[in-house]
Formats: C-alpha cells, sequence, structure tokens
C-alpha cells in the first residue's frame, strides 16, 4: 500500500486504528519527495530531520492518548507550507533574493495551528515572488513544473503547493490567495483549493503582497479534507486586526451529498470570448451533473469581469508597492555590498534582490499612488470595488452558489507567457473578482481536456457560506469521483 495515495481522512483512520504510524507517514512523504522533487521542484526547502522527529513525538502522543484519537484529530498528520507563510527556525524565503537567508523569529498564526494539531511541517513550497504570478515562473529559486505535463507549468503564484498535492509529497498544503494564487493552480493541476471569506482565516505572519486581498487556505486531494484543514486554520486573532470573531463550525458536518435544494447562477460573462471552449464544454457538462442531482441551474448575468481585472491590478500593485517598502537593503532584506551613498544603498539593494514582475508591481503601484494620479486610478479602483461587491451581493438575494470557470485554459507551456505580462494577467480573469468582493470560492476538478490536462470548476459563495460551497463541492465530487478516474502522468 502506497501511503502517499491516500487522503488525509483516510490516513487518519489509519491512524487511530493504530494501522500505521505518523512516522511510517511521514517517512513515506520524504521518500515520495525525494522521487519527484527533481522532476517537479515544488519545494524551497524540505525539513526532513525535524518531521521526522516531530512524527516520533506525534506518535508518542497517539499511543498515551486513552481515547484513541477523536474524530477530528490531526495528530501525526504531515503538511507542507507556502514560502510565504512565517515559520520559526525555517527559512521564509518568499522564493525571493531579496530573503534567501531570512529565518523568521515567529510563527504566522496558521503555521502555530498546526502545529498546535502536532502536524509534522514537511518542508516550505514554492511560490511566485512575494506571490506576484500566475505560474510559478516568477520564482527566484527555481521553476516549478505540472506534474500533469512537466513542460508545462502548475499555475501560481502557490504553484508549489498545488504541484506538491498533486504529485503526493504532501497529503494536504496551506497557500495564499489575492487574486486566483490557491484557486487557480489547484485547477492546473487538478486538485482541490478554497479561498476564504476575507478575515475567516488569520493573515498574521503572512508575508503581505497586498493586505486587503491576501487570504491564506487549504490546498488538498480532496473536499473533505479541504473541509477539516478548514477547521484547523479558521477562527478569530487578536493579532490581525482584519480577523472575523465568527462562531467555530466544523465544516465537515456540512458535506451532506445533497443538493436538492440548491439554486445555482451560472453568469454568462464568465463564459465569453477568451475562454478555452473544452473548458467551456466541460464546465457545461458539470451543469448538467448538478442538474441530475437536483439542483436549480440558472443563466444569470454578473457583469464585472471586464472591470474586475484592471481594478484588481491597481488596488494589488498599489498595496504591493506600500508593503514593499519595508524592503529597502537596512531594516529588512538583501543587502547590496555596492554602494558608495544612502541612495544606492536603497536602490541597489531592491535592484538586486528583487525580479523583474514585482519591480513591475512596485513601479505601477506607486505610480497609481502618486499625487497626480490617485484620483485618477486608485480612488477610481476602490469605487468599482464597491461596485463589484454590490454586483455579487444582488446575487446572493437569487441563488446559494455561482458557478464559473476558475482559469480561461488548461496548463500552458512553461515560457509561453512569461514575456507578455498582459496576457499573464488575463489568466486571473475568473478569480480576481472573488477577491475584490472579500466573498470565498473553491476550486476542484471536473474533467480533463483532449490532452488529458486538468479542468477546474469555481464555485463562489456569499460571505462566510464556507458550509454551503464545500457541500456543493462535495456532492459533485462524489459523483464524478475524479481522483479514481484520472492521475497526475508526468508527461515529458
Amino acid at each position: 500500500m502506497d501511503l502517499t495515495e491516500l487522503t488525509v481522512h483516510e490516513l487518519q483512520k489509519k491512524l487511530k486504528n493504530k494501522e500505521v504510524t505518523s512516522y511510517e507517514i511521514t517517512k513515506a512523504y520524504l521518500d515520495r519527495i525525494n522521487e519527484k522533487e527533481n522532476e517537479v521542484g515544488a519545494f524551497v526547502t524540505v525539513t526532513e530531520t525535524e518531521a521526522l522527529a516531530d512524527a516520533k513525538k506525534a506518535d508518542d502522543e497517539i499511543n498515551n492518548t486513552n481515547d484513541n484519537m477523536g474524530n477530528n484529530n490531526l495528530v501525526g498528520i504531515p503538511i507542507g507550507i507556502k514560502d510565504n507563510l512565517c515559520t520559526k527556525g525555517i527559512k521564509t524565503t518568499c522564493s525571493s533574493k531579496m530573503l534567501e537567508d531570512f529565518v523568521s523569529p515567529y510563527n504566522a498564526t496558521v503555521v502555530e495551528k498546526v502545529l498546535d494539531e502536532k502536524m509534522p511541517i514537511l518542508g516550505k513550497l514554492n511560490m511566485d515572488e512575494f506571490a506576484m504570478g500566475s505560474s510559478t515562473e516568477n520564482s527566484a529559486i527555481k521553476v516549478t513544473h505540472n506534474p500533469w505535463d512537466l513542460n508545462k507549468v502548475p499555475g501560481g503564484s502557490s504553484g508549489g503547493s498545488a504541484a506538491a498535492v498533486a504529485t503526493n509529497m504532501v497529503p494536504w498544503a496551506l497557500g495564499s490567495d489575492t487574486g486566483g494564487s490557491i484557486r487557480q493552480p489547484a485547477s492546473l493541476c487538478g486538485v482541490v483549493g478554497l479561498k476564504p471569506t476575507y478575515g475567516l482565516v488569520s493573515r498574521y505572519g503572512l508575508v503581505a503582497f497586498a493586505s486587503s486581498l491576501d487570504q491564506v487556505g487549504p490546498i488538498t486531494k480532496d473536499v473533505t479534507d479541504c473541509a477539516m484543514l478548514l477547521n484547523v486554520i479558521a477562527g478569530h486573532d487578536e493579532k490581525d486586526s482584519t480577523s472575523y470573531d465568527t462562531p467555530k463550525i466544523d465544516y465537515t458536518t456540512s458535506l451532506k451529498n445533497d443538493v436538492k435544494e440548491l439554486k445555482i447562477g451560472v453568469p454568462k460573462e464568465f463564459f465569453g470570448d477568451g475562454i478555452d471552449k473544452e473548458v467551456k464544454d466541460k464546465l457545461y457538462e458539470a451543469i448538467e451533473v448538478y442538474k441530475e442531482l437536483g439542483a436549480t441551474v440558472e443563466e444569470c448575468s454578473l457583469n464585472v469581469a471586464e472591470y474586475a481585472l484592471a481594478t484588481y491590478y491597481i488596488i494589488a500593485c498599489a498595496e504591493a508597492s506600500s508593503n514593499l517598502g519595508r524592503f529597502d537593503g537596512i531594516r529588512y532584506g538583501h543587502r547590496t555590498t555596492n554602494f558608495s551613498s544612502l541612495k544606492e544603498l536603497y536602490t541597489n539593494s531592491r535592484t538586486e534582490g528583487f525580479g523583474d514582475e514585482v519591480k513591475r508591481r512596485i513601479i505601477l503601484g506607486t505610480y497609481v499612488l502618486s499625487s497626480g494620479y490617485y484620483d485618477a486610478y486608485y480612488k477610481k479602483a476602490q469605487k468599482v470595488r464597491t461596485f463589484v461587491k454590490q454586483k455579487f451581493d444582488e446575487q446572493f438575494k437569487k441563488y446559494d452558489v455561482l458557478l464559473t470557470p476558475v482559469s480561461p485554459t488548461t496548463a500552458f507551456k512553461i515560457g509561453e507567457k512569461k514575456e507578455n505580462p498582459l496576457q499573464m494577467y488575463l489568466a486571473d480573469i475568473c478569480t480576481v473578482s472573488i477577491n475584490i468582493a472579500s466573498i470565498p470560492a473553491i476550486s476542484l476538478p471536473c474533467g480533463v481536456d483532449s490532452n488529458g490536462m486538468p479542468i477546474g470548476m469555481q464555485l463562489i459563495g456569499d460571505r462566510f457560506a464556507e458550509e454551503t460551497i464545500l457541500n456543493a463541492a462535495y456532492t459533485f465530487e462524489q459523483k464524478i469521483k475524479f481522483r479514481e478516474n484520472y492521475k497526475p502522468t508526468f508527461k515529458k
């Protein structure tokens, strides 16, 4: 039996029944990393020694626990962490030369919650530098490859997290989503990714890209695992001023495998020009599945996509230019050795430390915040943000869930869009409006295209309606059984 093929809830049962130990599970995943990492390139740092030591401690706790583990107990289940989440004693690089040697003195709140569960950390996962990108080609460390086709991108910015889950190098992982950075790589790698409601999960210890858009979330093999990991990381945090104090929910209880009362809206604007025909066809098939399952499905109009992309890039770049101002060669990050004045120290440190995409966004963000252009761009973008929120609110008065594509295409070839930033930005057309509106959305696989590449479906819910979209996703997943029928091929 290959332990790495199992979902977390399957591993949990085996641990509970003493059929396997945490050490055996962790060792199996580390062996898988040693086998596949050279091909896929999902990790920035592998913490083998620490993970095995923590697995032994977890086994001791399991053996000394009288109740033989509760149903929600995740002691001994390993995990991977995106490399923009601070980890005490382990490097947090954000896949950037600017932070290549940075070791955080504290843990992010979500990492602390994982460690409280006694879950061994297998390592830190590759990403687009400072989470800026849609392909993980912007990493200063390495390019991550899609396990379904090693010549193609895994998506981004959480490409390392999605590729590691799809490759069975981790049972599940934490990612971050600013404009689709959990959902898009999950779609391209054939796994499940959830962007929670803004404020449901603490951002404390997440290295900021765009503070009003960033959200930490799970990337998992299936929807049940997604609900289980959300149970761990959701909740109020007094260290995060944007964190909501919401009642504690067990999201696994929402997985009813029943959508007979569900009303699904299908926004026609998300299926227009630019969306690949095979992606559309597979989503239309998914719509028929929901109808067979008893859900009410209607076409609707949600005319936000054409505004959302420009709005997103104005707000995100503005906030990035502000957040990344601290990396100046003096307070944080890389310091140049080549300078003869304070101005040269600032300029050369940032020039050497940041990659092209990060520089591009800092320059754009500084421009839209400048005194002559603030009202024309940033202020107007914030007004459009309110408009986008209102449009979603209108739809959720009529529908429980909205169904759209995640990505306009399946995974594209490495290098295909890297020299055309505008074309790369268009890859986010279906996802950015969700972050602008601060609402939750989940990506789950709904089939493959004619080349055998995964196609993702996005289910969008109202604020704090994670239970609704998780059940809708779970019910569909149980019907089509994607994991049983399709597996990565590591095609070269």
